[in-house]
Order: C-alpha cells, then structure tokens, then sequence
C-alpha cells in the first residue's frame, strides 16, 4: 500500500513536469487591452478570466478607456482591484503551471486613455499614458506581433497610429501597423470605422457596427454566451454561462472569484478577444479562417449593414458561419456557432483554473496533453484512406481519456457536400487513438483539390474534465 502511495505521488510529480515543459515550450502571445471596464459587469468578469490565463500571455498593456456606454470617464481602478485579487492566488496558480507574472509587473502596465468619447479623443495634443504605452509597447524590439484586443470603444488605438503617421515616413508607419493585431468587440465609438479606413492594411477583427443599431445582436461574439440576450439563438447550453453555473464554479472560489460579478446582460461579451489566443492545440492566432475558442472569421469586405456606422471600404477578418449539431439534436448554421460550439471546452477549462487558485496540485484537474503518430500534415489522393493516430497521449494527473476524431470542413478549401447525417466526411473509428478515413470521391466540388481539417479533441475524465486538441491538415491532391 505504501508503495502505491509513492508511485502515485511519482506520477503527479511527473505530471507537473509533463504540465511545465508543455506550457514552457510554446511562445508566448504578447498581449495589450483596452477596455471600458465598469460600464456593465461584463468586463470585469472578463478581467478575471484574464487573469487566470496570464501566464499564457506576456501582458504589456491594460488600459482603461471609454466606449458609446460609458463616454466621460475611465476606471483603472477596478483593474486594479482586480490584479490586487491575483496577487493573493498567484503562488497557488505557480503549483499548477509556470510563467505566472507578478502583481507588480501586471500594475506596472495599467494605464488610462483620455475620459472622452471616441474620435474627441484623437488629433494633436489628445495623447494618453495609455496611447504613449501603446506605441512604446509596439516600438519594442521583439519580433512577435503584439495582439490589442478592444473591448470597448479603440480611440486609444486610434490616437497612437494617429500620432505615428503624423510623425515618421510612410515606410516607419507601415512597419508599426505591421507589428498589429487587433481583435474588436464591435464598435463601441466612432473611431473604429476611422482606424479601418485610414489604415487598410491593419490587421482587423470585427463584426462591425454599433450598439445602438442591433449589432450586437449579429456579432459573432455574442456566442460567447448571448443565447438569451444577444443573439437569441438556440443550439448552445445555457446552462453552462447562466449565473447558477459562475456562482458554483467561479465566484464560490476565492479571492479571486469574489471579483468576478454577477451577469446583467450576457456572460463575457470580451472574453472571445482573447480566448483564440490561449494555447490548446485548436487556436491559430494569425488564421482565424481556421476557427478557435474565440470564433471564426474570413477575410473579406462586408457589405453595408443598417447597423454599421459607415460602409466597410476594405477586407477585415469579419463574420463567417459553421454548422454544428446542438445539445437540441438539430444541427445550427450561424456565427455564433463558431464560438458556442466549443462552450462546454473553454468552461469547464476556466472553472479547472479557478480551482488552480485555491487547491493544491494533486487535487486540481490539468488537461491532458495529445500527440500525434503521424506529422500535422497529410497529403492524400481521392479515394485513399487517411490512417489518423493519437498513440502516445497522456494526461499529467493518469486520469483516463476519450477520444474525438470529427471532420472541420469550414477552415478547408477541399468542399464536398454533406451526407444525410450532416457529416460529408465519415471517419471510422472516431473515438478510438487509431482512426481513418477515405477521402470522398463523389459529390466533391471542381477542382476536387484542397485542404481538409482534421481535429482531434481529447478529453480526459478528471473533474471537470478538460479538452485540447490537434488539428491534422490533409492536402487532397489530383
């Protein structure tokens, strides 16, 4: 019996290891935010999932700003409020994974913009602590892009690339907005619309249009949670983002729970900024044609929408649609669905994080860690059968894992139509480490050539239980 003890405590510390090196070995993203938090519960909220992702980013800005709800002020405080929380569960969150940053560098980068609205606050003489760390952050010498992910109105983004092309040559402005990423929630002041017309090739993320024409209604964010507010659509569990589900599995967990705060209107509407950012196999930041936990976006100019400020007069990475069969049985086509597809995977992943706050090691869940057999990439011919393998899979704490091998065809270029059963691809064995499948010979659409996406979902049987991924692209040529 003792040495059962020991080989099982051998086991989670080997599982630690397994943890640590997994989340050491891939770069982190660099991270600036600009949010209007306090002018509803849903950025704070937002705030503290952040938090228990910090490890994942190296985080340069966070900078309070206004927005169409909230045009006269700012609230850094509340960020603050909020970091001070983490400061209390961050040795907890150090048992876990490693990579944490301390209370003091994550207050050493909170700013403010100017407490005006929108386009007021961009020109000569509109500078802020939050514009001037902004352009000091993207100035860095680091070859990462650094990710600005808005979560209310963007003049803070819109005053420094102002005050960049009022000030260097072209070619200095096109490598700073080259250094850019930028992730919207629609848009919460006039400025937006400015910053994608005056700069074309800024890389953009938008449903674009304002609140008080019902585009959040149609934003592709909204399926974050918005089922029963925004959005109005079915397909998704509520029941996994209403507030008994945060009450028993986040704001019951300590200090840093205690921070977040109950919903008024939909769960998290920021959270998809930066929810395609976190590392879990599926995520690709710089494709969001390929789909993530934060949505799934194609680049192309939209045509002009009652609900829109002005027309779009260039490709952004905007709204696009899946098909995926809901917790009803029916199978759903829509924006939203890009992102409530993977509900069940990115909650139960932060109700095991804000565990991580309050409990040790050994009585925490952490998610198991795929492999593949084969390399990420295939190619294959019509007609050929495509051998799939996840032998050599584990999972840090020796829990048990199920396996899901399904067909992703929105991110591929490969298209055939979809059979009775609403898969246009079967594979056998789906839910076994060894699966495969023939790659369709009819109903495929000319050249009959292209990319298909494979995704592998592993989840293992730990409480609650955890999923990653790995996505195989098969290229299907003549």
């Amino acid at each position: 019996m003792r040495m059962h003890r020991v080989c099982l405590w051998v086991m989670v510390c080997l599982g630690a290891v397994v943890c640590a090196r997994a989340a050491e070995s891939e770069e982190k993203v660099r991270l600036f935010v600009l949010t209007d938090i306090e002018n509803e519960p849903d950025d704070a909220q937002s705030m503290v999932r952040l938090m228990v992702y910090a490890n994942q980013f190296d985080i340069e800005g966070l900078v309070a700003t206004t927005s169409v709800h909230q045009r006269n002020r700012t609230a850094a405080w509340r960020i603050r409020e909020i970091i001070e929380a983490y400061g209390q569960v961050r040795d907890n969150l150090m048992q876990h994974e490693p990579g944490w940053p301390t209370k003091e560098q994550l207050l050493s980068v909170v700013r403010e913009g100017l407490p005006v609205y929108g386009m007021e606050g961009v020109g000569e003489g509109k500078d802020s602590p939050g514009s001037e760390l902004l352009i000091a952050a993207v100035d860095r010498p680091d070859p990462r892009p650094l990710w600005v992910t808005v979560w209310g109105g963007p003049n803070v983004l819109a005053q420094a690339l102002w005050k960049v092309r009022a000030t260097r040559s072209p070619e200095e402005v096109a490598r700073f907005v080259s250094k850019l990423r930028v992730y919207t929630i629609s848009d919460q002041d006039d400025s937006g619309p400015w910053i994608r017309r005056n700069f074309p090739d800024l890389f953009y993320i938008v449903s674009p249009g304002f609140h008080p024409g019902g585009a959040y209604h149609y934003a592709t964010w909204s399926g974050i949670s918005g089922d029963k507010f925004n959005g109005r659509f079915t397909g998704a569990d509520f029941s996994l983002v209403d507030n008994p589900w945060l009450d028993r599995n986040i704001r019951s967990k300590g200090p840093l729970g205690a921070q977040y705060p109950r919903t008024e209107y939909l769960m998290e509407g920021d959270t998809p900024s930066f929810l395609g950012l976190i590392r879990n196999g599926l995520n690709v930041p710089e494709r969001p044609d390929w789909g993530g936990w934060g949505g799934r976006y194609e680049l192309y100019t939209p045509r002009k929408q009652k609900w829109h400020l002005e027309a779009e007069t260039r490709p952004i990475w905007t709204d696009a649609m899946d098909e995926v069969k809901g917790v009803d049985g029916n199978w759903h086509t829509s924006n939203h669905a890009t992102i409530w597809r993977w509900r069940a995977a990115y909650q139960n992943d932060f109700a095991a994080r804000m565990d991580w706050t309050i409990r040790s090691y050994k009585e925490a869940n952490h998610p198991p860690v795929p492999r593949l057999g084969h390399p990420e990439r295939l190619v294959a011919h019509r007609g050929e059968r495509v051998d799939l393998s996840a032998e050599g899979t584990t999972d840090p704490d020796g829990d048990a894992v199920s396996y899901e091998w399904f067909y992703y065809p929105e991110p591929g270029t490969f298209t055939v139509s979809s059979a009775v059963s609403g898969q246009p691809v079967e594979i056998r064995n789906f839910d076994q480490p060894r699966a495969w499948f023939v790659v369709p010979t009819r109903r495929v659409m000319p050249p009959g050539t292209g990319t298909m996406h494979i995704i592998l979902a592993v989840t293992d049987h730990g409480v609650p239980r955890l999923t990653r991924y790995k996505r195989v692209i098969v290229e299907v040529q003549e």
